[in-house]
């Protein structure tokens, strides 16, 4: 066994804790009572969500302002189990994606598939399975909420951290081959650590995209059943039924003040420790502060007290499992060979998803015809106009300001909580106010209902240009300062080229969430009112609360086809051309 160190993990904390002259910090203390505090609201929190299924019908979801701090922490539990989840599935199927060429050709499309199939089309499968999972617990049905609530945050992160793991310098991945590093090492030593930056921001855009669908998560409704789990997002789904325009108002501050809290306590000390995972030649002048983070490397026995707990990673970090001497020689084949493995793999693929085509035309076909599968590809190429549209318009508006935001982390570090309950804004709430000034104004609901559609995703847009600006090296930087770059030139040479990589991720992942959106915001209600645009969205809402799971499904394969289709065409060429030419080498 080898360690990097020389010595056994853990042997200078335990020498510090035996050391006489330390004593502990108020610091200390701190720590402590947040730990405790933490480890408290998750014990209760889960022993609420572990409850017979009969206490949802017993103690159902009431609008009463001393109920919603127990509403606010179910929430949030759910929210950070499916972000747990997210970052599992982005380590493991990421990167599988990002080294394997034949595990490429499938994991990507896949995930194209996946953030555009509707949360509303998970949950009309998804609910009967988990609830036999755990028959007669609230269990099974919290597990439904949390996979829909994974649903919306892995996507992103996923195509996040593949696109870092694509675009690794050169001169980086030389020196860890020359070392030898082993895969598991290569991983924790320069992998992972290149793709977390880019990884922070999505992480909290990939939150916020949690609440955006957080009611349609907690409040589920499919055909004639509907289960009301407690929570913000159960809430907001009475109050807005009820047009309790108050308890929405007191629904949506509780949200902003968890979204404040969360901020300040988990994700603003992650991104100044990220800070220093940039790659850059020279040190920053800028860097983010936290008054958690300061506080976490002030603490002495805590930390000694919790060094074992982080061994087990540092002796995989450092140990090199591998036979001494011994080097894995990888299988060269010539074109002809490498392209007749491909068709053969590429044929496996196709077969299966000919497989699942003909078994789903088999369960639609029951109920539907050829007319029906027009109609919805038809109404499928209305919500890809708005979404071509809107895609275009945000990336005009959100570029340029979050270059500004990234190259200054002072006002990042302000602007990043506005920006985190803005993209967490529920569609729903503004309901009210769209529906009545459409009414008024006699305004066309095929135009106006389309700005719904771009309210969450377009920070997917905003979150990853911010990540992109922050990355740019400061020695970079100072080169363009140094040779007088200014005006477009430095937009082209400098901030585009850097920031390019981060944005197709954002955009692909803001245009399969606008198709995503489409299903609430392409038919709206408030009370006795009722708007309605023409689109693929509208059609599959509609199917959804009909309990027409032939509609669902076509409704669902159509939009995976458009999805696909649009991918292909426009952001994979684009992920191409940043791995080739736009990478920090």
């Amino acid at each position: 066994m080898v360690f990097l160190s020389g010595d056994r993990p853990g042997a200078r904390p335990l020498a510090r804790f035996l050391h006489a002259g330390v004593a502990p910090s108020w610091a200390d203390l701190v720590a402590f009572l947040l730990l405790a505090a933490t480890a408290v609201l998750i014990v209760h929190g889960a022993g609420e969500m572990s409850e017979p299924l009969a206490q949802l019908r017993t103690t159902p979801v009431t609008l009463d302002p001393r109920r919603l701090p127990e509403y606010a922490l179910l929430t949030t539990l759910r929210m950070f189990a499916a972000l747990g989840a997210s970052l599992l599935f982005t380590f493991t199927v990421a990167t599988l994606a990002a080294k394997n060429r034949k595990a490429e050709l499938v994991v990507v499309p896949a995930l194209d598939i996946l953030q555009s199939v509707p949360i509303l089309g998970f949950l009309t499968f998804t609910v009967t399975f988990f609830m036999g999972l755990f028959p007669g617990r609230q269990l099974g049905v919290e597990c439904a909420a949390i996979f829909a609530i994974f649903t919306s945050q892995a996507w992103n992160m996923a195509f996040s951290f593949y696109q870092s793991l694509r675009t690794i310098p050169s001169d980086l991945d030389e020196v860890s081959r020359q070392f030898g590093f082993s895969p598991w090492r290569r991983f924790v030593r320069l992998e992972l650590p290149f793709a977390t930056p880019g990884l922070v921001w999505n992480v909290m855009m990939s939150m916020s995209g949690g609440w955006f669908f957080v009611v349609a998560s907690e409040a589920i409704t499919v055909g004639k059943t509907t289960i009301a789990l407690p929570g913000i997002g159960s809430w907001l789904a009475l109050a807005i039924a009820r047009q309790d325009m108050r308890a929405v108002a007191v629904g949506v501050g509780a949200m902003a003040v968890v979204i404040l809290l969360y901020d300040q306590l988990v994700f603003r000390p992650i991104v100044a420790w990220a800070d220093k995972f940039r790659f850059e030649q020279t040190a920053s002048q800028d860097r983010p502060g936290s008054w958690v983070y300061d506080l976490v490397r002030r603490v002495r026995w805590l930390r000694i007290a919790v060094a074992p707990l982080s061994w087990p990673a540092k002796v995989l970090a450092a140990v090199d499992w591998r036979p001494p001497g011994f080097r894995l020689q990888p299988i060269r084949l010539g074109p002809a060979a490498t392209r007749a493995i491909d068709r053969l793999w590429l044929g496996v693929a196709g077969a299966a998803a000919l497989a699942a085509i003909w078994f789903l035309w088999t369960f639609v076909s029951r109920t539907l015809n050829w007319h029906d599968v027009l109609v919805a590809f038809g109404l499928g190429l209305a919500t890809l106009t708005r979404v071509v549209v809107l895609i275009a318009l945000t990336s005009l508006v959100w570029t340029p300001i979050g270059v500004w935001i990234g190259l200054r982390p002072a006002w990042a570090q302000r602007l990043q909580p506005v920006a985190q309950f803005l993209a967490a804004f529920p569609a729903n709430v503004l309901f009210p106010f769209v529906v009545v000034a459409i009414v008024a104004l006699r305004a066309d609901p095929n135009i106006w209902l389309s700005p719904l559609m771009v309210l969450g995703t377009q920070w997917y847009i905003l979150f990853n240009v911010i990540a992109g600006a922050s990355a740019i090296p400061s020695d970079l930087k100072e080169a363009a300062g140094i040779f007088g770059m200014r005006g477009w030139q430095w937009w082209r040479q400098v901030a585009l080229p850097g920031i390019f990589p981060y944005y197709v991720t954002g955009a692909v992942t803001a245009s399969g969430g606008s198709w995503n959106a489409s299903i609430v915001a392409e038919a709206v209600t408030w009370g006795d009112k009722h708007l309605e645009a023409a689109g693929l969205g509208a059609y599959i809402a509609k199917a959804t609360a009909a309990g027409d799971y032939g509609r669902v499904a076509l409704g669902v394969a159509v939009m995976s086809i458009f999805v696909i289709a649009f991918n292909r065409v426009l952001w994979r060429p684009m992920y191409r051309f940043a791995e080739r030419r736009l990478r920090l080498d």
